[in-house]
């Protein structure tokens, strides 16, 4: 049978999933991988705030990344420069900012390797109810601005004419990526929860009829990918972060080749 902390390491696991495999569709088919990572990258400062100010992390790190949304969101409509050239700005710059203000607590005993690469198997019950709650309440945000962001994928215009408001759901889902990527930094870490955002859906994209079901694929294969991390690294001591994200790569490996096999095979 397996140890508690395992078991809760896969629920937490499972719980994230659930909500990163949807959201990362509209990362793959919006193409926002730049943009996820930037929130990321901010993570750090807000660690560093939290730390200054006496607060929980989680909550640290949401202010800081949706602040790194709003910014973003001000910068475009102010400046005349490109949008990958303001996120890497933001990325890099908050990344930068908050390794800085780290330096500044010399004596502080903390994890850094564990915060950057993530550490799934010390998650808490208190760090399963905050994903499992904050994940519900996420999905239900997600359900609520789908048909309007998802209309301004196929076309923006369109869904303004609709009266969908598509800059409204867009800034919404920025928020939303700023709260998944506060809640899944102690299970994957800052520089890989962008990678468990993008493989699933990626691999859900090759098999998948609809956006629901590409959404639910992706889903499925994240839950696979963190199970099957977990089992590697308890098998082989490896890293449980970087194992969930290298079964994840594995995954879509075996699925694009199975499924250019089959195309070939159809010619």
């Amino acid at each position: 049978m397996f140890d508690d902390f395992l078991v809760r390491a896969l629920l937490a696991g499972i719980g994230l999933a659930l909500v990163t495999g949807p959201a990362g569709c509209f990362i793959v088919w919006r193409r926002l991988a730049y943009f996820g990572e930037t929130i990321s990258h901010s993570a750090l400062l807000g660690v560093a705030l939290a730390i200054l100010l006496d607060f929980d992390l989680t909550i640290g790190i949401f202010a800081v990344a949706s602040a790194v949304v709003l910014a973003m969101f001000y910068l475009e409509r102010r400046d005349t420069l490109p949008t990958d050239t303001l996120l890497g700005l933001l990325a890099h710059g908050g990344l930068a900012v908050g390794l800085v203000t780290l330096s500044f607590f010399p004596n502080m005993r903390m994890d850094l390797q564990a915060l950057l690469f993530g550490d799934i198997l010390a998650v808490s019950r208190t760090d399963l109810a905050l994903i499992w709650i904050g994940g519900a309440v996420a999905l239900g945000v997600l359900c609520l601005i789908w048909r309007p962001l998802l209309a301004a994928t196929v076309s923006p215009d369109l869904a303004k004419v609709a009266g969908m408001n598509p800059e409204r759901a867009r800034l919404i889902f920025g928020i939303f990526l700023a709260g998944v990527i506060a809640a899944a930094i102690k299970v994957v870490g800052v520089l890989l929860i962008v990678a468990l955002l993008i493989i699933p859906a990626a691999t859900a994209r090759r098999f998948a009829t609809s956006p629901e079901r590409m959404a639910v694929g992706a889903a499925v294969a994240g839950i696979l990918a963190v199970a099957g991390g977990l089992l590697a690294s308890a098998n082989f001591d490896t890293p449980s972060g970087p194992s969930i994200v290298v079964v994840a790569l594995a995954l879509f490996m075996v699925t694009r080749l199975r499924f250019s096999r089959a195309a070939d095979s159809d010619r």
